[in-house]
């Protein structure tokens, strides 16, 4: 099958499915934003931080290592069935967050994005007057991200401003921990925390030179690099410096730290004009080792999991390093340089290169399992893996095998009625799975011969709600479940109406479901009965 060509950086393949009935014109219409699906289950890991969530919360996530360890549905046996499910149409140079199944980014156009990640659909756009190269954070219910010369808090339900804090240009991510916003300026090269809730300042910190980097936060200390010049740890409660390593790495130096298992990885400065990757003690800033691709690393920020380092470079090659030692593992070519940070989710590696592809390798072998063309250059859009979706900036691919399978049936309360009768149909929806189906929706009617009674839900928490003809009424029925269905689960809705038609007349009834998840099987979606008036 040909790979989907994406002309922005954010996709995703197989535009929501629409299935037309006898009964309504059902069409949904979904904003063209590119999303990779796949559904995993919470696994333990070990992490330097608090790690509890499969979301994807932030640039590092919360572990600080680009690492998810929750996934398990999309890896090694089937990441190459990858395909292109929608498209938003905006680029997007950072890492989209994402946190119960939205997804937010920001865009060149100068706005912050908030979409469902089921469908691509836009819930909400906040105007930041300036293209948006910071990956947002989202914590409690509120979005900060870098935006024109603040950074930003939003409401994560409508994208309503709840504060802004000016420190100048802001193309750093924050990170957020124990109520506290961290963020480096652009500008003027301080590292600014702030309480999350009121944006107040709690301290800042200078540096040399401006920065473009994400912090990470782990175990209390803060590290973050800054152009040009140094890594720095720093006390998380006071802004107190810890300690600083001389990067010496050059201009445009934007690599951000990773840590895990008190280590701090991070492109850093080589033989002269060459960059490495170092391991650094996260309590002391000792090194403990250094690796010097082909190219530099002064553009990328290392993931890890499992024990291995992995990191682009501009020789166009993603490395994989023993995080004890930083011996090579393996190496995979890409087309071009690659200023992608990694995501690394089930044995998987996701990356994206300015040859205009993304790509899944084999975190253990380097092996290539999947690529797609994206019809541009990635640029610094980052990956991010959560609950069997791949997101890279402003493209996302699903499996076709994955989805919410939804089976309809109508079960009439009699075969035989008259004139008069009361006759109540049951309409069952089953979520075969493997999906969780999100916002799942009914449509029936009033039966020709027959006048609306009443109607109810029972099923899944959360029931729904319906609009219906009014008392002794015809036409359309709509019903919406209002959360969502874990798979072999049942969601019903039982409409009664009242028998108007003479004796010898059919009654016929018909009905469809659909959800905001990919339903790979549309033939269980629709069911029809008939009955005899006599």
């Amino acid at each position: 099958m040909k790979s989907p060509i994406c002309v922005s950086k954010i996709c995703v393949t197989n535009s929501k499915q629409t299935a037309s009935f006898s009964i309504v014109g059902l069409m949904l219409a979904i904003a063209p934003l590119w999303l990779m699906l796949a559904f995993g289950s919470p696994a333990n890991a070990q992490t330097s931080t608090t790690d509890t969530s499969p979301d994807w919360t932030q640039f590092h996530r919360d572990n600080m290592q680009r690492w998810n360890p929750f996934e398990t549905a999309l890896g090694v046996g089937n990441a190459g069935s990858l395909k292109l499910k929608w498209s938003y149409g905006n680029w997007s140079y950072g890492s989209p967050a994402v946190v119960n199944g939205v997804v937010y980014f920001g865009s060149d156009d100068g706005n912050v994005y908030a979409l469902n990640a089921s469908t691509g659909a836009k819930l909400w756009s906040y105007n930041a007057y300036w293209n948006v190269a910071s990956s947002p954070a989202v914590a409690n219910g509120v979005v900060y991200v870098g935006c024109a010369l603040n950074l930003c808090a939003l409401d994560a339900s409508t994208g309503a401003l709840l504060w802004s804090y000016n420190i100048g240009f802001v193309p750093s991510s924050p990170a957020v921990a124990n109520g506290v916003v961290y963020i480096g300026s652009g500008n003027d090269g301080n590292v600014y925390a702030l309480n999350a809730s009121t944006g107040a300042l709690l301290w800042s910190f200078a540096t040399t030179y401006p920065i473009t980097s994400a912090p990470a936060v782990a175990n209390g200390v803060v590290y973050i690099s800054s152009n040009l010049n140094d890594i720095y740890a720093l006390n998380a409660s006071t802004g107190a410096l810890l300690w600083s390593y001389p990067t010496q790495a050059g201009p445009d130096y934007v690599s951000s730290p990773a840590v895990a298992n008190g280590v701090v990885y991070v492109g850093c400065g080589g033989a002269p004009g060459g960059v490495n990757v170092c391991a650094l003690n996260a309590s002391t800033g000792v090194l403990l080792w250094s690796y010097a691709p082909v190219g530099g690393t002064n553009y990328v920020s290392p993931a890890v999991a499992n024990g291995v380092v992995y990191v682009g470079a501009s020789d166009h090659n993603v490395y994989a390093l023993n995080a004890s030692t930083g011996v090579k593992l393996w190496s995979y070519p890409t087309g071009s340089s690659i200023e992608s940070a990694p995501a690394v989710a089930n044995g998987v590696v996701y990356i994206g290169s300015d040859d205009g592809n993304i790509y899944a390798l084999n975190a253990s072998t380097g092996a290539k399992l999947w690529s797609s063309a994206t019809g541009g250059a990635l640029s610094t859009s980052s990956p991010a893996v959560v609950n069997g979706t791949l997101y890279i900036g402003s493209s996302a691919y699903s499996l076709a095998s994955l989805g919410a399978d939804l089976f309809l049936r109508i079960w009439p309360s009699t075969t035989t009625v008259q004139q008069g009768d009361l006759i109540t149909y049951a309409f069952p929806v089953w979520n075969l799975g493997p999906s969780e189906a999100y916002l799942e929706v009914l449509t029936t009617q009033v039966p020709e011969g027959t006048t609306f009674d009443y109607i109810r839900i029972s099923g899944t928490p959360g029931l729904g709600t319906c609009t219906t003809p009014p008392y002794e009424g015809t036409g359309e029925i709509v019903c919406q479940e209002n959360a969502s269905m874990a798979p072999n689960t049942t969601w019903t809705v039982r409409l009664t109406v009242k028998v108007t038609a003479p004796s010898g007349a059919v009654i016929t009834e018909n009905a469809a479901t659909m959800s905001d998840t990919l339903d790979p099987n549309l033939a269980n979606n629709t069911a029809t009965v008939s009955t005899t008036v006599q």
